[in-house]
């Protein structure tokens, strides 16, 4: 179900539950700033999650209140993460959904990583 990025941080949500340790995850990337996990529905060959280790319910959110270390090294994490996966050459593609229209489902700041795979355009039409 889609969520409101502008209600409060759900301390409950399932991705500060991963980030807590009391949901399992497939953990392939961690650092002060950011940490990174296989999504468990992958809808491409690559399909790696990376979420701040802040509580920032949007990019809205996230871009607005992080301090500029938190920005810079989260930004830094997900590109880690997509040279470690090797999807720099020949290309990956990055989605963060804000709320309703964007189809966020979790109202924890997430990047989906997609790659392994030629994916096509993003919006037909």
């Amino acid at each position: 179900m889609p969520i409101d990025p502008t209600l409060p941080y759900d301390d409950d949500n399932i991705f500060a539950k991963i980030l807590r340790g009391e949901i399992p995850s497939n953990k392939v990337y961690e650092d002060d700033w950011a940490f990174a996990f296989e999504d468990i529905n992958p809808q491409a060959e690559v399909h790696t999650l990376v979420i701040p280790k802040g509580r920032y319910v949007s990019w809205d959110d996230f871009s607005t209140k992080a301090s500029d270390a938190e920005i810079g090294g989260f930004v830094r994490a997900v590109g880690k993460v997509a040279r470690e996966k090797g999807l720099v050459e020949p290309g990956y593609r990055l989605l963060a959904n804000i709320g309703a229209h964007g189809g966020q489902e979790v109202p924890h700041l997430h990047v989906h990583l997609f790659g392994g795979q030629a994916l096509g355009r993003m919006i037909s039409g």
